[in-house]
């Protein structure tokens, strides 16, 4: 099941959730939306649902028309980031649920109802929770049920919204992955709504960045990591330091570095940014090449199997923020109040339309 979304807008009085949004997610794909809150995400994926009317633009699946249809008929599954399970059933009876209030004429057996659920509980590794009591689960076993809860009517559509929000840093971990598995195991069409940078690039097949309603940029996560669209892309995705300077024809001037930027040959003294991610960052001890910037260590940070390294610009007094294997950092004998030479990798350079220097 294709989904597409067709110049899509809404507004919820004077405010714009959705500003002409277009997208379209594959047949078989998890597809993440992501950005921060109020970006419009979260009421895109119910209108995807049905459960929010656009106030213009198209809801396409599989190439059908889909805009006006109702929410039940549309064959989607839909997991809340608070469960939404019911406290007063076993989580045989939440699981089944959906089964067991279809119309008689399309209602399972019972027999057919306990074989799906029993299918579901192995599914998502709970074959021996079936009696119990949401109470009795840990938050991450009851998002498990409520994914369960979802497949068990075989949608066309899965749509999460936020599902890990809730729980704890480990568990969100191990769920994501377990989801990434689960999606590769079943291929329905999915999209999942979250915050969650890491979370996004590790299970998605896509990753759409929305910002106040629009898209920024869709690709894969690589492409969105590797080659962000624009600065807020970069921002949103991961710690990045910041470098100030001018472009002028075709040329950027950040401090000592000089760029060639071809794509920006008729821009004329204008104010520019350059964006490094701090795993992009090369410290040496001794100057190598005059356009490597003079710093001083001003924190370590050795936990874990990266060194993280805050240091200060001599020239300008502002921070830079590092990343090195431990390895590398105990084989340069690094020390809080070192003096070291900074080499910028991988430099993004954007015209800076906030700064005026």
């Amino acid at each position: 099941m294709s989904i597409e979304i067709d110049s899509v807008s809404k507004n919820f009085g004077p405010f714009p959730a959705l500003r002409d949004v277009s997208l379209t997610v594959p047949s078989g794909e998890l597809v993440a939306l992501l950005g921060p809150s109020g970006s419009g995400k979260t009421t895109l994926l119910r209108i995807i649902a049905g459960l929010e009317k656009p106030d213009s633009g198209n809801v396409i699946f599989n190439g059908e028309q889909t805009t006006t249809r109702h929410v039940r008929e549309r064959q989607v599954g839909f997991v809340f980031q608070h469960y939404a399970l019911f406290r007063h059933m076993t989580i045989f009876d939440n699981i089944a649920f959906g089964l067991q209030v279809k119309p008689r004429k399309g209602r399972p057996s019972k027999a057919a109802i306990h074989a799906r659920v029993h299918e579901l509980l192995q599914l998502v590794q709970l074959n021996n929770f079936a009696g119990r009591y949401p109470a009795q689960l840990s938050g991450g076993q009851r998002q498990r049920v409520a994914l369960a809860r979802a497949l068990a009517v075989e949608p066309q559509v899965l749509l999460l919204d936020e599902p890990f929000g809730a729980l704890d840093a480990q568990v969100r971990i191990e769920l994501r992955r377990w989801l990434r598995q689960l999606h590769d195991e079943i291929h329905v069409t999915s999209v999942l709504v979250t915050h969650d940078q890491e979370e996004a690039l590790e299970v998605a097949d896509q990753v759409i960045v929305m910002n106040e309603g629009r898209i920024e940029q869709g690709g894969t996560p690589e492409e969105v990591y590797d080659r962000p669209a624009n600065p807020f892309v970069y921002n949103f995705l991961g710690n990045v330091n910041l470098f100030r300077g001018r472009i002028e024809k075709g040329k950027a001037r950040i401090g000592t570095i000089s760029l060639d930027l071809p794509e920006y040959r008729g821009a004329s003294d204008s104010p520019a940014v350059a964006y490094v991610r701090p795993h992009d960052i090369e410290i040496g001890l001794s100057r190598q090449h005059p356009e490597e910037i003079e710093a001083l260590i001003r924190r370590i940070q050795e936990a874990g199997a990266v060194a993280h390294l805050e240091l200060e610009r001599r020239d300008t007094g502002e921070p830079i923020d590092a990343e090195l294997t431990r390895e590398r950092c105990r084989q340069l004998q690094l020390r809080e109040g070192n003096q070291v030479f900074v080499k910028p990798r991988n430099m993004r350079v954007f015209i800076d339309t906030d700064y005026e220097i």
